[in-house]
């Protein structure tokens, strides 16, 4: 077979074990071609890391050696010094090393199944966003198919179908208000072959995660399908991960249950600070890939694929984001500091739970969807078109989303005491549009 790869691309392939190993199997051919540029300006400008002269890199530096920095903008950082200056500066296409280092740390800190299990240093992206994007540059062929239950998030239309012409397939997300772990099942079932499941927990849009013994059937029926002979990529998005707010509800990414589940599945996960630590401006994310029986060697060489995106599509995430994502890290009053905000949110789930409760008569005009995490929440709309009640909502001064045939509220948006007048407005509107 003719081969017209790049000698870097070959490298990274071989040492993947080609044919023999499902994190090659799997890769789109975009994925087989990329490869990190370790011999090009990077690679060349790392070597001469540390010279006494070093004109390699494209920065500029004052006379002393610091960056070359508009005032205006160092005051902006002046209460650290030291932040302001690595912020002005490239960051590597992996990312901050210490910081990939500190969020693997983190990893084991909040997924114990975790424990003793090898996967790949976290690679650093522009946002979980931008981590969706390079796992389909690097696992998705025009044509092929992403399985996803059917209450998603839609900018997963844009990313897979219209950016790489993937085919999406549904599977029924609920059944008697739990997660229809049959109907993926179903999904799986057609037939042996590459199977691409995304899989999103607390989801959006229904703010719903799965319960411990639903979390321990999905990874049952994904090894399933591997044992049968499909190769399986499980896609994990985790934007939203740590905000469960009941007992009972898988508290871990699915990523410690499946990194070891089979040698033909490989468990990419995609998670960052924009969501659990609310910095959703500093557009920073993170993507970790694990298979059965990997070697530090097909692990790294999965790293050098996604930081070969990286490097191809925007060359590097965000200095001063990084900066200050390692200097919080490293707060004595972090931890406390999250726990207050993550307070903020479950007072106003919890206060949901209290006034659907309390107003049954609502239940005529709508319907709770599960939930019982993150940001979200849905409720299906009785008797009515949900664009007609969206837009009801809005002549009453509330905003909401149609998704999916759903009204999606935020509650993470909506102060605690405006909870109760939020479902009122909606109950009135959906009693206008019935007339």
């Amino acid at each position: 077979m003719k081969n017209n790869l790049s000698e870097l691309a070959n490298v990274l392939n071989s040492n993947l074990g080609l044919d023999k190993c499902v994190a090659y199997r799997v890769l789109s051919e975009r994925g087989r071609k990329i490869y990190f540029p370790h011999k090009g300006i990077l690679g060349q400008s790392a070597e001469a890391r540390g010279v006494e002269i070093n004109a390699t890199i494209g920065t500029a530096f004052e006379e002393d050696g610091t960056p070359l920095a508009l005032p205006s903008v160092e005051k902006v950082f002046a209460v650290h010094e030291n932040i302001a200056h690595a912020s002005f500066l490239y960051q590597p296409s992996f990312g901050k090393a210490q910081l990939r280092k500190k969020w693997a740390e983190k990893l084991l800190q909040k997924n114990k199944n975790l424990s003793g299990i090898k996967f790949s240093e976290p690679v650093v992206t522009a946002a979980l966003t931008h981590a969706l994007s390079i796992s389909a540059s690097l696992f998705v062929n025009p044509e092929d198919t992403i399985i996803i239950p059917d209450l998603y998030w839609d900018n997963y239309d844009l990313i897979f179908c219209e950016s790489y012409g993937a085919n999406i397939k549904t599977f029924n997300t609920f059944v008697n208000g739990k997660f229809d772990v049959d109907s993926l099942a179903k999904a799986l079932d057609a037939g042996i072959g590459k199977k691409i499941v995304l899989l999103n927990f607390p989801n959006n849009p229904t703010g719903y995660t799965v319960t411990d013994s639903e979390a321990k059937e999905i990874c049952e029926r994904l090894k399933s399908c591997a044992e049968k002979g499909s190769d399986v990529v499980a896609l994990l998005d985790d934007a939203y991960f740590g905000l469960v707010y009941e007992s009972g509800i898988h508290e871990e990414s699915l990523f410690g249950l499946l990194a070891t589940a089979h040698q033909n599945l490989l468990v990419v996960k995609m998670d960052g600070p924009t969501k659990e630590d609310y910095v959703w401006g500093f557009r920073v994310g993170f993507m970790t890939f694990a298979f059965k029986d990997a070697s530090d060697i097909q692990l790294k060489a999965l790293e050098d694929k996604a930081a070969g995106t990286v490097r191809a599509t925007i060359s590097n995430a965000a200095s001063p984001s990084q900066e200050i994502l390692f200097s919080i890290y490293g707060s004595e009053s972090y931890e406390s500091e999250k726990q207050e905000k993550y307070n903020i949110l479950k007072a106003r789930y919890d206060k949901i739970k209290e006034v659907l409760a309390a107003h049954k008569e609502y239940e005529e005009s709508f319907v709770a969807m599960p939930f019982n995490s993150g940001y979200f929440m849905c409720v299906k709309i009785n008797g009515a078109e949900p664009e007609a009640i969206r837009k009801e909502c809005l002549k009453n001064r509330v905003g909401v989303i149609v998704i999916s045939g759903l009204i999606r509220i935020a509650f993470s948006s909506v102060p605690l005491n405006k909870i109760e007048e939020l479902f009122e407005r909606l109950h009135k509107a959906v009693k206008t549009v019935k007339g």
